[in-house]
């Protein structure tokens, strides 16, 4: 099974980014470099970051997307329903994946457990370097208002990396006007 990452999304003066390394593991040796775990979803409007098991990612993102459809691009209630469905459903609930997704306005945590959360200073992070991630982002938000929300998630993965052995270099980030 290939596992292992950093996802952080933050919100910041306005402005919404989220972002990944790229590295897929399987058990302790990288099977793969420049993996893609941050899309855009809704027509640009939304984006989707996963850590997990690829093929359950994706699963949960499909799942994720019917819910957008179905409930008219609600974002939280998307996630709400998917959520209830991850918890309650015998397939979903075998699922090995966190999902973060975000709008322009509030940023979601999603995970198998049934949670939904909103965390507290819009800095949302899942996977293996998530702590390391999430403390450079609280810090940089708080000490350096200046930078913008790309550039935060961008130095806060790169910290990240230098300290998670599961995670990389090869950033992909994303951003919402």
């Amino acid at each position: 099974m290939m596992h292992a990452t950093t996802v952080l999304g933050i919100i910041h003066n306005g402005q919404v980014a989220l972002g990944a390394d790229g590295q897929a593991t399987m058990g302790t040796t990288v099977a793969k470099s420049n993996v893609k775990k941050v899309r855009m979803l809704d027509n640009g409007k939304l984006m989707v970051g996963f850590a997990g098991s690829t093929s359950d990612a994706f699963t949960l993102v499909e799942r994720f997307e019917e819910k957008l459809n179905m409930y008219r691009s609600n974002l939280r209630r998307a996630a709400i329903e998917l959520a209830k469905d991850w918890r309650s459903d015998r397939y979903l609930r075998k699922l090995e994946a966190m999902l973060i997704v975000m709008d322009k306005e509030e940023g979601l945590i999603i995970s198998g457990t049934g949670d939904v959360l909103s965390p507290d200073e819009d800095i949302m992070a899942i996977g293996s370097g998530s702590a390391y991630a999430r403390s450079a982002a609280l810090a940089l938000k708080r000490h350096a208002p200046h930078l913008s929300a790309e550039q935060i998630v961008r130095e806060s993965l790169h910290i990240a990396a230098d300290i998670d052995i599961y995670t990389n270099h090869n950033l992909e980030v994303l951003t919402l006007s």
